[in-house]
């Protein structure tokens, strides 16, 4: 005889399949590692596959049915045939090297950055277009840019004095807790974000999907509780 605890046990480890799951670089390396991990943990036989990939690729993915869940981050969109859930809306934030000028101001203005150099996330990047556009509108048009695919080099270039970015918060908070980056004082409110999942509509939502689903809210009930006040450009 079993008891209660094995057979549910063994029904969690049991579960069998497989998932294809897409998100932007900033989610999948700051976001998903830990949801991935803890689904893991409770269902190792069910295959994961992660897919890289701009908002709008994997939004025509899902489409397709090449993926079973996406990630997106970006203005906060609802589509007609896919179903999205928003799971926190997320902080910009403006970084630059340590001794920086513009870390004297109180507040830096779109007109602050003309003669600056901006490392840029690739072309099709959702918050880099915001942040352009916004720069443009104030007739702001910085130049040289350079273009990067990974944060992680556009971070250790900004470390190295090449020149400021703007990039999500979750994705520079270790660097600002540890003083290796400073965080300028950048009205993002016309940039943000958010984190949303979308899947198709008229997909099966098998037992495998379900269950990745839940732990993926709880852990975005986690995120946005545990979230300071992102209006304080002090706040890590």
């Amino acid at each position: 005889m079993h008891t209660m605890a094995e057979v549910a046990l063994r029904s969690e480890t049991e579960l069998t399949g497989a998932l294809r799951i897409g998100a932007p670089e900033s989610l999948a390396a700051f976001r998903l590692p830990g949801i991935i991990k803890e689904f893991r943990g409770r269902y190792p036989q069910v295959q994961i596959t992660l897919k890289p990939g701009a908002c709008w690729e994997l939004t025509e993915f899902v489409r397709s049915g090449e993926l079973d869940l996406v990630f997106l981050l970006q203005p906060e969109t609802e589509y007609k045939d896919l179903h999205t859930e928003t799971l926190i809306h997320e902080a910009m934030t403006l970084i630059a090297p340590l001794g920086h000028p513009l870390m004297n101001l109180d507040e830096v203005l779109p007109l602050h950055l003309k003669d600056e150099t901006i490392l840029h996330t690739e072309t099709g990047c959702t918050y880099r277009t915001l942040f352009e556009r916004h720069l443009n509108s104030h007739g702001v048009f910085p130049d040289p840019k350079l273009e990067f695919w990974s944060i992680e080099a556009i971070k250790q270039c900004v470390m190295a004095g090449l020149g400021i970015s703007f990039l999500p918060l979750i994705t520079v908070r270790s660097e600002l807790a540890e003083g290796k980056l400073a965080r300028l004082h950048w009205n993002d409110e016309s940039q943000r974000v958010a984190t949303q999942t979308a899947y198709h509509n008229k997909k099966w939502k098998s037992p495998a999907l379900a269950e990745f689903l839940t732990i993926v809210e709880n852990h975005a009930s986690a995120w946005r509780t545990g979230e300071t006040d992102n209006n304080k450009w002090e706040g890590i």
